[in-house]
Order: structure tokens, then sequence, then C-alpha cells
């Protein structure tokens, strides 16, 4: 089974002026991300706006996300949603797609607690028992956490829920979810602000929307980490950090499709009731990431 690892991109989800997904535009981030260096992709997620997507619409972008990524690299298909009825059809999809597994966010807005956790993960693994699933923990928008003891339970009773997707910055949570299952469990997390603290910690990665705009930072920071060379790699965060304040650490999508668009790339708009960044908004962002990208001397320059 494929692990998520490394630089582990959330991917945005461009709408064209119609409200209609642009699966041509898809394909062209899939293959910039590809090309840049990048470890695994991550679509339909939170910076994918995967809530506001119909099933077929899911399905269609997870479908050109494996499609154009050819075996490139690692594709991972957010199948989480409010009905267990539709996440295991989102899986059973993923898996039919060539997918190399699924990541599944815990129950939305009704309270769960963990017995009735434990038992949806059970149930949404267990449809398609050979299929790798990611817990996907983000306490904050979901509304339910994931805590350590029901993840050791699932790693010991599913033997295909492999890892878990943490994006919340609790480090002592981080550190108890690295001890599961002795150690055996895959922790990627979402605060990429803090990227080699966490690869220190045992993380196997991070999962990040600012890489689906720069990546080419990260992938540094990774390489860099890898190579043994800590000092290069403490650097090089200071650049990401850069670009995770100027991008709203990932809690408005907008910022993403704008500097997207900067960089070359059709990103479509927001899916509403979300809107777009008014004018004033993008040519203050357009002016804080060309600073960024004159300074730092890893990314072309902006358009």
């Amino acid at each position: 089974m494929k692990k998520l690892y490394g630089v582990t991109v959330a991917m945005v989800t461009p709408f064209d002026e119609n409200d209609q997904v642009d699966l041509a535009a898809m394909k062209e981030l899939t293959n910039m991300l590809t090309d840049k260096g990048v470890n695994c992709l991550y679509p339909c997620g939170t910076t994918g706006e995967m809530l506001r997507m119909s099933l077929e619409e899911r399905k269609a972008v997870a479908k050109a996300v494996v499609e154009t990524a050819a075996g490139r690299v690692t594709v991972y298909i957010h199948c989480g949603a409010m009905r267990q009825e539709d996440t295991i059809a989102l899986i059973h999809h993923a898996k039919s797609i060539g997918a190399d597994g699924a990541g599944v966010v815990s129950p939305q807005f009704f309270g769960a607690n963990e017995r009735e956790m434990i038992e949806y993960y059970r149930a949404v693994a267990s449809c398609e028992p050979d299929f790798p699933i990611y817990l996907y923990n983000i306490p904050q928008c979901a509304g339910n956490d994931i805590s350590a003891s029901a993840a050791e339970v699932l790693a010991a009773e599913c033997s295909n829920i492999i890892g878990i997707k943490y994006s919340y910055p609790d480090i002592n949570r981080t550190i108890d979810y690295t001890a599961v299952h002795n150690g055996r469990f895959s922790v990627l997390h979402g605060l990429d602000r803090a990227f080699v603290s966490l690869l220190a910690l045992g993380c196997d990665g991070t999962v990040s929307g600012i890489a689906c705009v720069f990546p080419e930072p990260f992938v540094k920071v990774f390489d860099a980490y890898q190579s043994g060379d800590l000092q290069a790699a403490q650097q090089l965060q200071k650049v990401c950090i850069r670009f995770c304040d100027t991008l709203k650490r990932g809690s408005n999508m907008s910022y993403f499709k704008e500097a997207l668009k900067m960089r070359g790339l059709n990103a479509g708009f927001m899916r509403k009731p979300q809107l777009d960044l008014e004018a004033a908004e993008i040519q203050q962002l357009r002016s804080e990431l060309m600073s960024i990208c004159e300074n730092a001397g890893i990314v072309p320059k902006i358009r």
C-alpha cells in the first residue's frame, strides 16, 4: 500500500464563469504540480471545496487527476462526505479509477462520540478492505475530533487504515498520533508553516494547500531535510512561512486561486457563497507575492 509522504498537495478545484468544474484547468494544475516535483496529490479536500460539489463533480475531478498524473506521483482522493453512503460510493469510485488511496474526514456538523466515530470509520474502511485509507482530522471545521485512542483502535482493527492527515496545531496530539500502532501509523500534518519541525517529530510530510500555488520551496525543504542538510531546510522554511502568511494560511481559497492566476494558470472562481477577491485585495496580494518571489529567488516571477 502506498503511503502519503513529503509534499502532499491539497489541490484547489477550478470552477468556470458558469460555475461548472473546469476539468481542463484541473488537468493543467495536475501537470504543473507533478512537473514541479511534489510527492503526492490530494484533490477534493477542504482546499478543493469538496462539500460544495456534487458526487458526480467529485468523481469527475478525481478521474481527471488520476488519469493526468498517470502514475507519476501518488494520488489519494478525499472521499469524506456528509452521508456515510456517499463516502462509501466515493471510495468505491476512487479505487475503480486507479487512485492509490483515499482520505476520509471525520463526520461533520452533528456531534459524534468516540464509539460513533470508530463505527463510522470501520464501515467506510471495510467497503474496500484492500484500499488504503487515511483518517482526516480537521476539528476546527468538521466539529468532531479524532482522538489518538480512536486512531489506535482503528489502526489495530482495520489493516487498510494506515495513517492520518491532521490539520490542527496541537503538537502534543501530533506526538500521540506518531506513537499509534507502535509507530507504524503514518502521520501527515496540515501545519505547513512548521514543515521542518513536524518532520523532526516523526511526521511523514505535510498536506499543504500553499504548495498548490507555490510548490517549489516546499519541495526544496523536503529535499534538503531528506539529504540531512537541516540548516538549508530551516532557511527554506522561512520562505514557505512568508508564502503561508501572505496566502492567509489556507483560510480563504480565493487567495490561492488568484495567486495561481498570477502564475499563469487558470484556477477559475470560487463557488458561492464564498466570493472571489476584490480588485484592491488582488493588487495587494500581487505586490506582496512579487516581493517574496524576487527576494527568495526560488519561484519564477509572477505576472
